[in-house]
């Protein structure tokens, strides 16, 4: 996957890939750390912050993609040091790059149908149970793919615009 660096606060972050095996059926429970943004201090290894995107996985989406640092004013002008990450299930999640709270959540496409929204107080998705990959219920039409609406491309940040620009699939299974 990709890895960034933030040289000020001495910090490194990457992503963390799906559970396995495929079949959500053989691993009850959220697969702690799997699906996980991290963020870890350069000189010892250790975590600072995990956000688990996709507890449970059931549609292979891997968490690895792009972390991008920015530094931008929030939603009540305050200046932040942010870490926006465009993940293959749909939703680009921007984080507190110090921190690891999480400041936003929101589909790239509304066609994205896994996940209704995630909520913003817990941090968790809120699935729409007709596009589990459960055994004994068949499902169609899960949007995104397993290839996801972004899938490990580069992507890139122009600060005077303050502009994120994506390569983005759009496909379902």
């Amino acid at each position: 996957g990709w890895y960034a660096y933030d040289p000020d606060l001495e910090m490194f972050y990457y992503g963390s890939g799906n559970p396995a095996p495929w079949n959500e059926t053989m691993r009850p429970g959220d697969n702690k750390w799997t699906m996980t943004i991290w963020g870890r201090d350069a000189d010892t290894g250790l975590a600072k912050f995990g956000y688990q995107k996709t507890p449970h996985d059931e549609w292979d989406y891997a968490g690895v993609n792009v972390m991008m640092l920015s530094e931008q004013k929030d939603k009540d002008g305050k200046m932040r040091r942010l870490l926006t990450h465009p993940d293959r299930n749909g939703i680009i999640y921007t984080l507190d790059r110090e921190t690891g709270d999480l400041v936003s959540a929101d589909k790239m496409d509304d066609t994205a149908n896994w996940v209704k929204h995630v909520d913003m107080q817990t941090g968790l998705p809120v699935r729409d149970p007709e596009y589990s990959t459960r055994m004994g219920h068949r499902s169609r039409d899960i949007c995104p793919s397993a290839m996801g609406f972004h899938n490990q491309g580069m992507d890139s940040y122009d600060p005077d615009r303050q502009l994120f620009f994506l390569g983005l699939n759009h496909l379902c299974m």
